[in-house]
């Protein structure tokens, strides 16, 4: 029989750091069991070199991970483990750029304003490394995401103490969101008859058609959108609330996800940046549009290109962007001892991960004084932010919530074959006059049209026919293994959610649903349902579409379990295989600064523990492989192990961290493995490995806390060298002896 390949994705920051340090245990402790793994660069700065191969040495040139991975999940074959990568903002992606520039890649400059064919060209090369370009070549399969049993039951008994209580006395809070004219309410859908090819047309208030996106093959039954988001009205919105954070004296804070939502959302986040610094932009708005400003990419590119100008001139843009704060509402800080503020760049605050933390926090975010103070905060668009809406509003009636006692959410997530990917895609636009965008058949007849303005935001959007059928049996399969009610999170009165509606009509009723509660209620009603059983010690499963499944799963798990790094994310592949999804909670920035900085990585590799068992379970079913059953059923041991001893990384420098961590997980495995007795040869092998870990135990615990403490030099931040992170992830020579001589 031939071996099993498990493919470990390459990716970026804090838990590609802390693979250096537990690849090469799992290589280990799977070699002569039939499985082999390999790893596949699928990291921002590895997405790059792979698009520009011509402008580069052999030596330099890697092969396009992506565009393999996402044929492999196509197969039967596939069993992939994928981390959390940068979802790259255009800040992100400059920065990388410039780091590879001086590690001596000949990759070009990011052309923001493309002045020619050729810098066009150039743009949307780039436009497929930037934002989501992973997740919708990889997930070839719907989602299912939960808290794994024992790490929901160490989440009870051990509860995170991150939780702040809501003030008795009463919260200024609230989530503010627009009533008119947004992607909500200019929605409109359809589901075609007969498979076709569109095209996306722009026609002028003159009649001048101008093709802007072509060629779009769809098939019969698909669900497709049209809607805008009028900038007016956006525009209108941001001065209402910057108006009533100032009168309520609250922070004004702004969430949207401009990293996956590429096109759309670094727009909105842009207006808003014009809006609240209005007086000191319009007074220079000349200068700032010749040194090449674009607000999309927040403050920090209008202070970043002030040193293009005379320091006299600077020194004047400078102080007028200062004068602003003296007739503003203060903004929610990322960052107070550095002056960094919401509004700084579009991609340090991100609403799936930034709302949770408000309702953790009592209703507060960070002010200039680093200090907890209400806030506004701000989610424009109707489709996601009524359901923030409740469970602020919950919080503040009811106090917080309690980790020790609440229930779970878990999600079943619609999000097959590039479904719902809004705003992050080659079907978004912004309208460069007054006119219309219209969706048009190869048989010339108009499918879907929406009238624009002049910079409003048009956004197409499709969901095939057999992702949501799969994603009704994933709910019917989950409801009937849990016997716990799924909520399919579906507004009647979205005409997207309304044509989904119509699915689950057609598809539910061929599924055997005896005895099952399975409910569509809109967000704002599930989101109520939910909170109501959580808080009486109910499991509830959340079935929604590809955007409120990215937020429920930071959203619950933050308040359950401390984080969403330590979800279960499996992916059954429509095609037989299986994609295993960690670290929901992002790539942790900060995690990598104050490595280097310190030399303590708090990365909690917990979701990576957790998708080996069902990656290794996956092949003990479909290969009849004994051995990789045993590693599964062992690793899940020893992970209960690990949470009940507390293991898990500290905060903390000169305390356990991710590597520590990783140590006691391969040594609570060796254990289990010696422990067991349904496979003689892995007993015999581990009862060696365990034996030796044991007896080394304080050493290596030495070993591994005398690493700490200094900064760290791994020579590079989105290209590490290679030997330096190594070096500086493994500092345990003990313990490196005993691995790599398994």
């Amino acid at each position: 029989m031939s071996n099993s390949k498990i493919t470990w994705t390459k990716i970026d920051e804090a838990p590609a750091l802390a693979t250096y340090a537990l690849l090469p245990i799992v290589k280990a402790f799977t070699k002569h069991t039939g499985i082999d793994i390999e790893t596949s660069d699928i990291s921002l700065a590895g997405r790059i070199i792979a698009a520009f191969p011509d402008n580069l040495t052999e030596e330099q040139k890697l092969p396009d991970a992506l565009k393999q991975l996402g044929e492999l999940v196509k197969t039967p074959q596939a069993n992939v483990i994928k981390l959390p990568n940068i979802s790259a903002s255009i800040p992100q992606l400059q920065s990388a750029i410039k780091e590879l520039q001086e590690k001596g890649y000949a990759i070009p400059d990011y052309p923001e304003e493309p002045k020619n064919e050729a810098e066009k060209e150039l743009k949307e090369r780039f436009a497929k490394v930037l934002g989501s370009a992973v997740n919708p070549v990889l997930r070839e399969g719907n989602s299912d995401r939960r808290a794994a049993a024992s790490v929901k039951k160490f989440a009870k008994k051990n509860p995170h103490k991150m939780m702040k209580p809501w003030p008795k006395t009463g919260s200024k809070s609230r989530v503010a969101f627009m009533q008119e004219n947004d992607f909500y309410g200019n929605e409109r859908s359809a589901t075609l008859n007969s498979a076709t090819e569109v095209k996306i047309e722009f026609v002028s208030a003159d009649g001048n058609i101008q093709v802007v996106k072509e060629n779009l093959a769809l098939l019969e039954g698909e669900v497709i959108d049209a809607t805008t988001m009028n900038v007016s009205s956006l525009r209108k919105f941001y001065a209402e609330q910057i108006e009533a954070a100032q009168k309520d004296d609250v922070l004004l804070s702004l969430h949207l996800k401009a990293t996956m939502m590429k096109i759309s959302d670094p727009i909105m986040f842009g207006h808003c940046v014009s809006v609240y610094y209005k007086d000191a932009l319009e007074k220079h708005a000349d200068t700032l549009k010749e040194i090449g400003v674009n607000v999309n990419n927040g403050l920090a590119d209008v202070l970043d290109k002030l040193d293009r100008l005379p320091a006299d001139k600077k020194a004047e843009i400078e102080a007028d962007i200062a004068a602003v704060y003296e007739t503003r509402p203060d903004l929610a800080m990322v960052d107070s001892r550095k002056g960094i503020t919401n509004l700084h760049m579009p991609n340090n605050v991100i609403v799936d991960a930034s709302m949770p933390n408000i309702i953790r926090d009592g209703g507060k975010m960070w002010n200039k004084k680093d200090e907890l103070q209400d806030v506004i905060a701000m989610v424009p668009d109707r489709c996601y932010a009524t359901m923030y809406d409740v469970i602020l509003e919950d919080a503040k009636k009811n106090g917080q919530f309690d980790p020790a006692t609440m229930g779970s959410v878990s999600n079943v997530g619609l999000m097959a074959q590039k479904a719902e990917e809004y705003g992050s895609h080659d079907k978004t636009f912004e309208a460069p006059e007054k006119g219309l965008f219209r969706i048009v058949d190869a048989s010339g007849n108009t499918l879907l049209e929406r009238t624009v303005d002049g910079g409003d935001i048009f956004r197409m959007c499709q969901v095939q026919d057999a992702p949501i059928q799969n994603w009704i049996k994933l709910a019917v399969t989950r409801a009937k293994a849990t016997g716990v009610p799924a909520v399919f999170w579906l507004d009647k009165n979205r005409a997207h959610d309304a044509q989904i509606i119509k699915k689950i009509h057609q598809y539910l009723p061929q599924h055997d649903t005896t005895g099952l509660d399975i409910r569509i209620m809109a967000p704002q009603e599930a989101m109520q349902f939910s909170v109501d059983r959580i808080r009486k010690g109910l499991d509830t499963i959340s079935v929604s579409g590809n955007v409120i499944r990215d937020y429920l799963t930071d959203l619950f798990p933050i308040l359950e379990l401390g984080t969403s790094a330590r979800m279960l994310s499996i992916v059954p592949l429509m095609n037989g295989g299986g994609l295993f999804e960690t670290g929901a909670g992002g790539s942790a920035p900060k995690h990598v600064q104050q490595f280097i900085k310190e030399g303590h990585l708090r990365w909690d590799s917990l979701g990576e523990y957790c998708a080996l068992v069902p990656s290794f379970e996956m092949i003990a079913e479909n290969n009849k492989n004994k051995k990789a059953a045993i590693l599964a059923e062992t690793l899940d041991t020893a992970i209960a192990t690990y949470l009940e001893n507390g293991k898990l990384p500290s905060r903390k420098v000169n305390e356990l961290d991710n590597r520590g961590s990783s140590f006691y997980l391969a040594l609570y495995w060796a254990q289990a493995l010696a422990a067991q007795d349904k496979d003689t040869e892995l007993k015999a092998r581990f009862a060696a490995v365990a034996r030796q870990l044991e007896e080394n135990e304080i050493k290596i615990a030495q070993e591994l806390l005398s690493a700490q403490g200094s900064p760290m030099d791994i020579g590079g931040y989105f290209l590490p060298d290679e030997t330096k992170t190594e070096n500086a992830m493994r500092p345990s020579a003990t313990l490196n002896a005993i691995i790599d001589a398994m």
